[in-house]
């Protein structure tokens, strides 16, 4: 009788520490797609291409600009980046600086990717000065694909410092 609880203790702690890795196990091909998601979503944007820039995001994902607009969806994320890339970021381009890939899951991932964004416009039609701007994409694999689920962007320091 204790040798069957001793055994079942066992079994019971190998098959939780193979379980939490499964959990924490994320590869280098894991985080190389996501990477290549990240210059996808770049390449488009840089070609004013808003369905390329946008066909990564899951059909309930959620965008929030710069600016705080909410886009909810991927129809109204690819809307609403057609109205951006064809008036304030019509002449843009982007420049991807760092990308920062932490695997919470082997299906999902937190992404900073910081960039360098110039060629804006200010609604009085002057151009803005280059600027830096970090976003976090929240990425889930599914079917072997890994998708954005969510995008949040942010100035890099947007105010002067005292």
């Amino acid at each position: 009788m204790m040798r069957a609880t001793l055994l079942a203790v066992l079994i019971g702690i190998c098959g939780f520490c193979l379980v939490s890795q499964a959990q924490n196990a994320g590869t280098s091909g894991d985080e190389d797609a996501i990477r290549k998601v990240v210059v996808a979503m770049t390449e488009g944007f840089n070609r004013h291409d808003a369905n390329a820039a946008a066909q990564m995001y899951e059909p309930d994902a959620r965008f929030v600009t710069v600016r705080g607009e909410v886009l909810n969806g991927q129809p109204a994320i690819e809307k609403g980046l057609a109205s951006i890339l064809g008036t304030r970021a019509k002449n843009s381009s982007q420049r991807t600086l760092d990308v920062v890939v932490k695997l919470l899951r082997p299906d999902i991932a937190l992404v900073h990717v910081t960039n360098e964004l110039s060629g804006l416009v200010a609604p009085d039609g002057q151009t803005l000065p280059s600027h830096q701007e970090i976003s976090l994409r929240v990425f889930v694999k599914e079917s072997g694909v890994w998708r954005v689920a969510a995008f949040q962007n942010t100035l890099v320091r947007p105010f002067n410092a005292p």
